[in-house]
């Protein structure tokens, strides 16, 4: 079995810019912020939508598709769905356009710092049913967040194999796909 487990940097080559690069974005995507700045988050949120309005998927993420691999993202961009996959989103997505006024009151779109999230326990019950000689493909995903690490932990404490593609996804995720194939 193969997991696929992605951040930021599957998308970077979609022109979606990376949360490090962009570190005073990150900084308002607290509930507490929300709450207390409404019209400055919907603002952000409404910026970080523009900027993924019109970004397609690259090929790392229609080779996830091809080779039917089950994801795990941390990613709020909708590219793997876009791409026909059907990931589980730790994130959770953006609002809708006409969600845009009330952002600041949603939950899930996206799940922000100091809120629950609810997929984290379907992601670490999924690594946890991985075994030895499984393959636990990181692409693009930093350790900035605990959940980075912890699936990396999980995963090699079944015995998976831990392959990290951290540059240039859009070429080497087929290529590692292919060569994981290959050995079946």
């Amino acid at each position: 079995m193969i997991i696929a487990f992605t951040g930021a940097g599957i998308s970077k080559q979609s022109n979606i810019p990376t949360f490090m690069e962009r570190p005073e974005v990150r900084e308002k995507l607290f509930r507490s912020f929300a709450i207390s700045n409404p019209k400055e988050y919907n603002e952000t949120i409404k910026e970080l939508k523009n900027n993924m309005n019109g970004a397609k998927p690259n090929d790392a993420h229609y080779a996830l598709k091809e080779y039917d691999i089950p994801i795990i993202t941390m990613n709020i961009d909708g590219l793997h769905r876009l791409a026909g996959s059907d990931p589980l989103e730790l994130h959770g997505g953006l609002p809708d356009d006409d969600e845009m006024d009330i952002a600041y009151t949603l939950y899930n779109k996206p799940v922000l710092y100091g809120d629950p999230a609810p997929n984290y326990q379907k992601a670490y019950e999924l690594v946890d049913s991985m075994k030895n000689g499984d393959v636990f493909l990181v692409i693009g995903a930093s350790m900035h967040t605990a959940i980075a690490g912890d699936l990396r932990m999980v995963a090699k404490s079944r015995g998976a194999k831990i392959i990290e593609i951290q540059e240039d996804a859009q070429k080497n995720v087929r290529k590692i796909l292919e060569e994981l194939n290959s050995k079946k």
